[in-house]
């Protein structure tokens, strides 16, 4: 899998957020997450964290976005912490998930079970950014 640098979409990242956990890629209308090897993500240690960068950077709740996790790398997703994040006022337009393997799918499965709408799959970075720039996914 590859990550959003060895893409030409890179060019067009307007704030990169580099954390000990992951980097987050903030593009208009979108953010793409790349989390690393064997992080267990939750709330409080990164979620929230990521969150509240997003929304004073942009100065949104997130629900004009679209979150785009690549799942370049595997890690645990500690799921009913979705609860948390729209507790807290935040909203996503979409989620997208970007996995190749078996685990990733069944994991965005279980996902779906927290998630309030429903999360789209897709095999590669490039297939996710294209959905939203081809406009099969409206962004502000």
């Amino acid at each position: 899998m590859k990550s959003i640098k060895e893409t030409c979409f890179y060019n067009e990242v307007i704030k990169e957020l580099i954390y000990p956990f992951g980097n987050i890629f903030i593009f208009q209308g979108f953010v793409v997450s790349e989390i690393n090897r064997g992080v267990i993500f939750n709330w409080e240690d990164h979620g929230k964290i990521i969150t509240e960068d997003i929304a004073c950077f942009l100065g949104t709740n997130g629900g004009d976005l679209i979150y785009i996790s690549n799942r370049i790398h595997p890690y645990s997703v500690f799921v009913t912490d979705w609860f948390k994040f729209f507790n807290n006022s935040y909203s996503l337009k979409s989620y997208f998930i970007v996995s190749q393997n078996a685990i990733g799918i069944v994991n965005s499965l279980i996902e779906n079970l927290f998630f309030s709408t429903k999360i789209k799959r897709f095999r590669n970075i490039e297939m996710a950014v294209n959905y939203i720039k081809t406009g099969l996914v409206e962004i502000a």
